[in-house]
């Protein structure tokens, strides 16, 4: 599995602009070509450009799994449109939340959500991911789910401030190993610098050698 460092538009936070799953990557509209040859390479998928509500922040407001894509309700007609005539089983969620990039966390196993995500719509998202289990809650106290760590069908990243048995209990509850780490010399969100799914991983590049040993680690890569 290779693992490479990444820059787009500028920026180090990889995880703000890109979704990607195990089939696709979505990147802001008008990524240079260099960039998206690198993701392709890297993660072993089609990339495509996309927008929400004409926002490149798509890691901020995309959430799902190989399954489905989640797209907030501010998502404009025309930006689902496109996704789905190129074949995505995307879906707006209707809460009180759009960033659902950090309010869901997911794999194909299960999905953690924000504890004040509506029940009636939670319900609605689960079926459309397709997951054996599911919850409400936090992670090192925090809530916002999907900013504090990235899951595949490997293994995954979380805040370095989970205590041991909270890492064991997420990682029984996601069904992968998981390890904590830091991202962009030791930004603990990990989601903000951190791009990966079972093929590979891209790190914003100011990401030091030691975050990368452990990334590459808690991922399972081999």
């Amino acid at each position: 599995m290779p693992l490479d460092t990444l820059r787009i538009r500028g920026n180090p936070n990889i995880g703000v602009y890109i979704f990607a799953n195990n089939k696709v990557a979505l990147v802001p509209k008008g990524t240079e070509s260099s960039v998206k040859r690198k993701i392709s390479d890297t993660l072993n998928v089609e990339v495509i450009e996309a927008s929400v509500d004409d926002s490149p922040l798509l890691g901020i407001f995309v959430a799902g799994n190989d399954k489905a894509i989640l797209l907030p309700r501010l998502t404009k007609e025309e930006e689902v449109r496109e996704l789905r005539e190129i074949g995505l089983n995307v879906h707006i969620v209707h809460t009180v939340f759009t960033a659902l990039g950090n309010t869901v966390l997911t794999n194909d196993n299960a999905a953690m959500f924000h504890k004040e995500i509506e029940d009636h719509e939670l319900k609605r998202i689960v079926r459309i991911l397709d997951v054996g289990k599911f919850r409400k809650g936090s992670i090192a106290g925090i809530p916002t789910v999907g900013s504090v760590a990235v899951i595949t069908g490997k293994g995954g990243v979380v805040h370095p401030d989970v205590d041991d048995s909270e890492l064991q209990e997420l990682s029984r509850f996601f069904c992968v190993p998981l390890d904590v780490g830091t991202v962009n010399f030791g930004v603990a969100f990990i989601k903000t610098g951190l791009v990966a799914n079972n093929y590979g991983a891209l790190v914003g590049e100011k990401t030091t050698g030691p975050e990368i040993m452990r990334i590459m680690k808690a991922l399972n890569m081999r």
